[in-house]
């Protein structure tokens, strides 16, 4: 493709790459080792939590650690090359150690929400056969019931206070076991994180073991972490991603972010660490970049926030609409908003334009949009400093070509609507085990996002609509089906439709239609019934009983006619 079609690069500032021919490094262990060893003493990770208590590895530590962990995985629990490993925790010290570590033994990485339901976890687990599994203590009595059938050999357990001083780590676990009761009895065979660590440096030390030796086959298309992700029909698919796609889409980001030092940049890492975004961005990016991770295990409320706000220098951020939304409406933070950011950046939702302006209005400094789904490790456009527009998810990163198309697949005129369709290094190699539903979404290697957009003649994106149903509540994904399959499990419920609908709060909220079997029937007895088997942000924050549902002539439910009443509903409101 010629120049004259690619518009954007124009936009592109003057060091910025627009072809990137190689990666850095071939996979993912020769980039975690070589940065440690350049960046050996410095701070890499430091896991805040709301009281300010915090724990900090370097990029000498954590290297070590996953070293150990990685020899615990081949040589004590018996895992081999391409072997899945489940890892479930919230953003902690532990995450970086766990997943590093599942690189350097040549597994496969997992990553689970760990606030999924065990009916949930069970999915998963089924799909992805995991060998092991590390998981946070808080969620592991779920366990026993997400394994029922399909067990895990192979149980890590670790702690939000993990690797953190003696003391803070004592008092975090005496307030978790005693005060909020937040961590139960672990009823099942399992070895804590720094036990298995120790079991493998003294493997090591004995056998003298050669990491490297784990991870010499790989290959840089060689398949690095199982990212799941829903699709149209509800279904859990694993997006299969290299180690090309992530190497490659952490570079291809940060040749468009102009203006961040090697080694000198703190990063409030908030987005978890499980969602990719913040796993090939966060995680792997500021690695690379040899900068300082603060790591919030949970943001909410966003006064957990204020103490990293308040003792680091925080130079990046990246979060989705809700929490720039949040943030600018906290006292603390309008008071005392911080010095050394230089941007931020906002994706996982769209982002409203009130938004950004009130974001550049109280820090000074701008807030840039960018675009990307799962199966694109995701990063497919970004907005360029200095070179924002409103309401635009930017253009695309380099070694990237975007394009519009109408429903027979040929390419839209310039300035009107189309299915954006994408390729480059970032796409994924296909979904786990379903090659039926990888054709579904690839054209050769070009791949159907789904989403309805237009490009102007800049080559700046707009996105205009979803062709899926997918809800984005606050920067999860909920797919309608699924909550469907559950509201109908109820006995009172005959039919029900699940649409997303405009939230302030955030962004989009899910709302569902019920046709029920009796009168007696109660919004408080859908979301209790709900509660039981879904993640809270899957939840319908609205109900609303209907006698019948609008249908096809072959009996389909039509969601859009209800997005459609339901829209008509509000303008009149």
């Amino acid at each position: 493709m010629e120049d004259a079609a690619r518009p954007w690069r124009a936009f592109y500032g003057p060091h910025v790459r627009p072809e990137i021919e190689a990666a850095s490094h071939r996979t993912l262990p020769d980039l975690i080792g070589g940065v440690a060893e350049t960046y050996r003493s410095a701070p890499a990770f430091t896991c805040v939590l709301p009281n300010g208590m915090n724990g900090t590895l370097s990029f000498a530590q954590v290297d070590e650690m996953s070293d150990a962990l990685a020899i615990y995985l081949r040589e004590v629990a018996g895992l081999g090359a391409g072997d899945r490993v489940a890892v479930q925790m919230p953003n902690a010290l532990g995450f970086p150690v766990a997943a590093f570590a599942v690189f350097k033994a040549g597994c496969v990485l997992v990553n689970v929400n760990p606030l999924y339901t065990a009916e949930e976890m069970a999915k998963q687990f089924e799909d992805a056969e995991p060998h092991a599994l590390i998981i946070i203590d808080m969620y592991a009595d779920k366990v026993p019931i997400a394994t029922r059938g399909h067990p895990i050999p192979n149980i890590i357990v670790t702690r939000v206070a993990e690797f953190f001083p003696s003391m803070p780590r004592g008092i975090v676990g005496l307030v978790q076991k005693y005060w909020d009761k937040s961590v139960a009895p672990i009823e099942l065979p399992h070895i804590r994180l720094p036990d298995a660590i120790a079991a493998g440096r003294a493997h090591r030390a004995r056998d003298h073991v050669e990491v490297s030796d784990y991870s010499a086959h790989l290959e840089p298309d060689d398949i690095a972490v199982l990212q799941y992700t829903g699709g149209t029909t509800g279904v859990s698919k694993g997006a299969m991603l290299s180690h090309k796609n992530l190497i490659l889409n952490m570079e291809q980001t940060f040749e468009l972010v102009e203006g961040l030092e090697k080694g000198k940049e703190i990063a409030l890492t908030a987005l978890p660490l499980y969602h990719i975004f913040a796993f090939t961005v966060n995680l792997l990016g500021f690695w690379a970049l040899g900068g300082r991770n603060l790591l919030i295990p949970n943001p909410r409320p966003l006064g957990n926030l204020r103490r990293a706000f308040e003792n680091y220098r925080i130079t990046w951020m990246s979060g989705v609409n809700t929490l720039f939304n949040g943030l600018a409406n906290e006292v603390w933070f309008l008071d005392t908003p911080p010095r050394h950011l230089k941007f931020a950046s906002a994706g996982g939702m769209a982002l409203q334009a009130a938004v950004a302006e009130r974001w550049e209005e109280i820090t000074g400094k701008p807030l840039l949009q960018g675009y990307g789904l799962t199966e694109t490790a995701p990063v497919l456009t970004f907005n360029p400093l200095g070179k924002t527009r409103a309401g635009s998810i930017g253009v695309p990163v380099p070694s990237t070509e975007i394009v519009c198309l109408d429903e027979a697949g040929h390419p839209v005129p310039q300035g009107e609507a189309g299915e954006i369709a994408a390729r480059g290094p970032q796409v994924m190699k296909g979904y786990w085990r379903r090659p039926d539903e990888t054709a579904k979404v690839m054209r050769g290697d070009w791949f159907l996002t789904g989403d309805i957009g237009v490009m102007d003649a800049d080559g700046y994106i707009r996105i205009v609509d979803r062709k899926k149903d997918m809800v984005v509540v606050s920067g999860f994904n909920v797919y309608p089906n699924e909550i469907e399959d559950c509201l109908v499990t109820h006995p009172g419920v005959l039919e029900a439709a699940v649409i997303g609908v405009p939230d302030d709060a955030s962004g989009e909220a899910v709302k569902a239609f019920i046709v029920a079997h009796d009168t007696g029937l109660t919004q408080a007895d859908i979301r209790a019934h709900c509660k039981e088997h879904l993640t809270a942000y899957k939840i319908p924050k609205t109900v609303e009983f209907r006698d019948a549902l609008p249908k096809s002539n072959v009996g389909k439910i039509l969601r859009k006619d209800l997005r459609a009443a339901e829209l008509a509903r509000t303008a009149a409101e």
